[in-house]
């Protein structure tokens, strides 16, 4: 059966109502447009991301479900408390912005191909340039071992994508990412769609509905001057 989606004018910044949003596939909303910082960041305002695969259109998606770690739901316990002693490990802020994208296109076992395509990587570069995308690094020595990367809406963190080359590494950004959040927010991180791993570490799924009124909460909500600059970071006891 022939899909139709609305096909995005790059001349014009908007999108569809996220509740035209199809089915199937599960939130596939319009093609085309751009990911211009001003297009990238109306559609996270928006509750849409972009992703797509070599050979496919740009394509954006509001799913229907939405994955979410509500504030506390991250814990320093004592069995990552012993990882991370051993580990001998350190956390920074917007160290390394470029690796960490990097990190997470890479190959991984059971995924050998990547959505972190070229032009995605650029796209998020400029969104880092202009303050609006983060990244959280995980190191080993001076090796990166881990991280994170995602767009700040807010007070909310819009994560897209994370890596471990060490045990627990993601956990620790995740960690760090929600601490760190609380310091001018109650701690919310979007995870967007639920997969087992995220729920086994304590993301919540929500309905679209839900999500949007969670983002209209937390878009009010404004950082303090300084607090996404290039800084170490560490992991606090609950």
């Amino acid at each position: 059966m022939a899909i139709y989606l609305p096909e995005l004018d790059p001349a014009q910044l908007s999108f569809p109502p996220v509740e035209q949003a199809l089915e199937q596939p599960d939130g596939l909303l319009a093609m085309g447009g751009d990911l211009s910082v001003d297009r990238l960041a109306l559609a996270y305002r928006s509750g849409i991301f972009p992703w797509f695969s070599e050979g496919d259109p740009l394509l954006w998606w509001s799913p229907a479900v939405r994955a979410v770690f509500p504030p506390a739901s991250l814990r320093f316990n004592r069995t990552l408390r012993k990882q991370w002693q051993r580990g001998g490990l350190r956390l920074t802020l917007n160290h390394a912005f470029t690796d960490v994208v990097q990190g997470c296109a890479a190959p991984r076992k059971n995924q050998p191909q990547t959505w972190i395509l070229p032009a995605m990587q650029q796209a998020y570069q400029r969104l880092h340039q202009q303050g609006h995308a983060h990244s959280i690094e995980v190191w080993q020595e001076n090796k990166l071992v881990g991280g994170l990367y995602g767009v700040v809406v807010g007070g909310l963190f819009c994560g897209e994508s994370m890596f471990n080359r060490v045990t627990d590494a993601a956990k620790f950004a995740l960690l760090a990412l929600q601490q760190h959040l609380r310091h001018y927010a109650p701690g919310w991180i979007d995870c967007q769609m639920p997969n087992p791993f995220l729920l086994q570490l304590g993301a919540e799924a929500i309905s679209r509905p839900h999500y949007l009124q969670l983002l209209q909460q937390q878009a009010t909500i404004n950082s303090p001057t300084g607090h996404w600059q290039p800084k170490l970071l560490s992991l606090q006891r609950d």
